[in-house]
């Protein structure tokens, strides 16, 4: 099985230390409202014996997930057999589906584990709101993008609007993964209404359509974690400007370690490298260690691993003569998670770079996904993400949390999102030598949409 350290389709921190107890009860409370919410799908039909015993079978997987595979055995002190007790207890009582899944949800979100959350049933179909927004700074949210022909659009939403909230929740950076998470994984809506400001300063209410597509039936839970990193996506790509520099725009981490060396091939050929890891929620360790191992020409501690029982550091894979020696600028935003804020601060550690951008989602964990299968003929599939380990860098911190700091903090204004432009990745082409315009570099990397 696979070792993961990819952020949860957030990325972003769920809450301080000092926050940990009003949080968890601010997470429990929204799952509550939600599962009272009547706009959702066929999970919203009443709740019949047969689906409440297949729930209930499902909480008691992920419980034993849980006990058997999670890093902390003291569960960072939460009575977890009375957490799953009192959920099991909901499920009994509860009207519908939707409601059910909220229950497990909920049990294994008083963990506040970015990396440890319940893999739900898939549903038949895609949803997209035609819309995605993001945390720029310390709180403040922006949409980022707006899908072409959608409700959304039509209804006026535009790219550099600011969000102040969604279907009455307060939409600020800390929270930004929990609203993710509930309304696009766990309970979709037909429709979410936004209050938004726009760039000249007045306030608008936006109701917008999600669009609906009917998908193929999903064979296993690799079908389920595709279905659920849909949205919004950057191809990855990469634009060369001579020997001089290369522009590498790298989405996420899922990559097979070998394909690191076919990267490294093409990038140690410049004198410079932009690596963009804005929006990258992390992937794969192997893929980790072998494509940052480029970098160096010696083995790099990344991190200890710390877990039930003693682990291995993650290191390093160095290439010997292969090495890219050049001159590295790497880019990271509130959505950079896990594997790309590991190679972002190992690169500020060993003062191998330069790192630009926002301070990233502070989800950086060690996991591994559990798969699970319920029912005869009609067979549905579900799981969990269990941390199995605390990631803590050289200098003794971890990232879980916390994030990394750029050592230039730049971020885009919303007249930047709403005019396309991208100073960021502008201001760091320069440093390699590359003349490049914010509006030249907001069109290197467009945004693709899935079919529908």
């Amino acid at each position: 099985m696979q070792r993961f350290i990819e952020s949860n389709v957030p990325e972003i921190p769920a809450m301080t230390n000092g926050l940990k107890l009003s949080r968890r009860l601010q997470w429990a409370a929204l799952m509550v409202c939600l599962a009272a919410l009547e706009h959702g799908f066929a999970q919203d039909e009443k709740l019949g014996y047969y689906d409440r015993g297949m729930s209930r079978a499902m909480l008691t997987s992920v419980h034993d997930d849980l006990k058997r595979y999670y890093y902390d055995k003291q569960f960072h002190g939460v009575d977890i057999d009375a957490t799953f007790r009192e959920a099991e207890e909901k499920i009994k009582a509860a009207p519908t589906m939707n409601h059910a899944l909220s229950d497990i949800a909920a049990a294994l979100s008083t963990l506040n584990d970015s990396h440890t959350f319940f893999l739900v049933p898939p549903r038949p179909y895609r949803h997209d709101y035609g819309w995605r927004m993001q945390p720029v700074g310390d709180s403040d949210i922006f949409i980022v993008a707006v899908r072409p022909g959608s409700d959304a659009e039509k209804n006026g939403l535009r790219a550099g609007d600011q969000v102040l909230s969604v279907n009455g929740y307060a939409a600020i950076r800390e929270d930004m993964w929990k609203i993710f998470y509930v309304f696009n994984i766990l309970r979709p809506q037909r429709s979410l209404r936004l209050v938004v400001r726009k760039p000249d300063g007045s306030t608008q209410q936006i109701d917008a359509l999600a669009a609906m597509t009917p998908t193929k039936e999903l064979g296993d839970l690799t079908d389920l974690f595709s279905e659920m990193a849909g949205g919004m996506r950057h191809a990855e790509r990469d634009v060369e400007y001579g020997k001089p520099a290369i522009i590498w725009k790298l989405p996420s981490f899922v990559h097979f370690p070998n394909d690191a060396d076919h990267m490294l091939d093409t990038i140690r050929s410049h004198d410079a490298l932009v690596l963009d890891l804005r929006g990258n929620p992390g992937g794969s360790v192997e893929f980790l260690e072998r494509f940052l191992g480029g970098m160096f020409d010696h083995e790099v501690k990344i991190a200890d691993r710390i877990g039930r029982k003693t682990l291995k550091p993650s290191l390093t894979k160095p290439r010997g003569d292969k090495t890219f020696a050049g001159k590295l600028v790497v880019l990271v935003d509130s959505q950079s998670g896990s594997a790309a804020e590991l190679f972002a601060r190992t690169v500020q550690l060993e003062k191998r770079g330069i790192v630009l951008g926002d301070l990233s989602s502070g989800s950086v964990m060690e996991a591994r996904h559990y798969g699970h299968q319920s029912g005869g003929s009609i067979i549905t599939f579900y799981g969990a993400s269990i941390t199995e380990a605390d990631l803590i860098m050289t200098d003794g911190k971890s990232l879980e949390h916390s994030g990394v700091a750029p050592d230039e903090r730049m971020l885009p204004t919303a007249a930047d999102l709403s005019s396309g432009r991208d100073p960021v990745l502008a201001h760091a082409a320069q440093l390699v030598g590359v003349k490049l315009s914010p509006e030249e570099a907001g069109k290197l990397f467009p945004v693709e949409w899935p079919h529908e």
